[in-house]
């Protein structure tokens, strides 16, 4: 799996004109599932996502995860995360994980999420032309890969 973690001091998504989740002080993730990617692959993501520390202590060092700020987690599903560029200008996406499995683990990231102890997890909708608006704090933007590719 890969993820684009960002801290955000408030985030939402919106497809057409219904907003399907928002958040303020926390995480934006845009997460894609990757061919062959397992739990496994989902257990690591999730796991740094809830405990990275991004956010600043009483010192002003990030030292603290979104749990411990009482952040929350919006989460946007992201296929084009796999969209390999390396020949030509239009990227191939052969490496994202098929439609139906790919919903079945974001769905799992959002319950796994939750199940760590984030107590506001927000979502977009999946396959979904969606409009994401973010006011990225710092800004910080870190980058997760399961296998650690990156």
């Amino acid at each position: 799996m890969r993820a684009v973690v960002q801290r955000v001091s408030r985030a939402k998504v919106t497809v057409g004109d219904r907003i399907t989740g928002s958040i303020d002080q926390g995480l934006l993730v845009l997460l894609g599932a990757g061919a062959g990617d397992t739990p496994a692959d989902l257990a690591y993501t999730v796991d740094k996502i809830v405990n990275l520390r991004i956010f600043a202590d009483e010192a002003g060092k990030m030292n603290r995860s979104v749990i411990d700020v009482g952040g929350g987690v919006l989460v946007v599903s992201q296929f084009t995360l796999y969209g390999d560029v390396r020949q030509g200008r239009r990227p191939a996406f052969t490496s994202a994980l098929e439609p139906v499995a790919a919903k079945a683990l974001y769905e799992d990231s959002l319950v796994a999420i939750r199940a760590a102890g984030v107590t506001r997890v927000e979502a977009g909708e999946f396959a979904a032309d969606m409009q994401v608006e973010l006011i990225n704090d710092g800004p910080v933007t870190i980058l997760l890969d399961s296998r650690k590719g990156f």
